[in-house]
């Protein structure tokens, strides 16, 4: 992603039924921090949230990519992704999704790979299944002041 892209990154975290798994959609300066904060994960990693973009288009749809979080014990190597809601339910994510598990096996040379689903976000968790990922624990994420239930799902290679 590039700066940019920020006009597409708002139309998808400036949705407040987008970002429902987040308790609603962030604000304008959330998404540049946001951007700003994938993009400097490209210097410090190598890698980061990619744009993932319509090859029909070449419109901006999501974001998709590895990416270093913690969880209440561990810091993995994350999975994330995330879409614009008028191109949901047509295997993007899932698509997408493999695609970078892939990298992180293969390029990257990591053997096993985790998404962090917040316990409300159904969606979230069948792509994580399609990717052949299971559930191996749960944590709490605290994000503006409140808890918010996730499961940890894996897959090894």
């Amino acid at each position: 992603m590039t700066i940019g892209d920020l006009s597409a990154m708002w139309e998808i975290v400036g949705d407040d039924e987008t970002m429902y798994a987040w308790n609603g959609a962030w604000s304008e300066q959330e998404n540049i921090d946001g951007l700003e904060k994938q993009i400097c994960g490209y210097l410090e990693n190598g890698f980061g949230r990619w744009a993932v973009v319509l090859k029909e288009t070449g419109r901006v749809i999501g974001m998709c990519g590895p990416m270093w979080w913690d969880t209440d014990a561990d810091r993995v190597l994350e999975i994330g992704y995330l879409f614009n809601r008028a191109f949901w339910h047509n295997g993007y994510a899932a698509e997408a999704a493999i695609a970078c598990k892939r990298y992180t096996f293969d390029v990257l040379g990591y053997d096993e790979v985790f998404s962090l689903i917040r316990d409300n976000n159904y969606a979230s968790m069948n792509v994580a299944i399609r990717n052949g990922m299971l559930v191996r624990g749960r944590y709490t994420k605290h994000y503006k002041g409140e808890d918010m239930p996730h499961y940890i799902f894996s897959v090894r290679k």
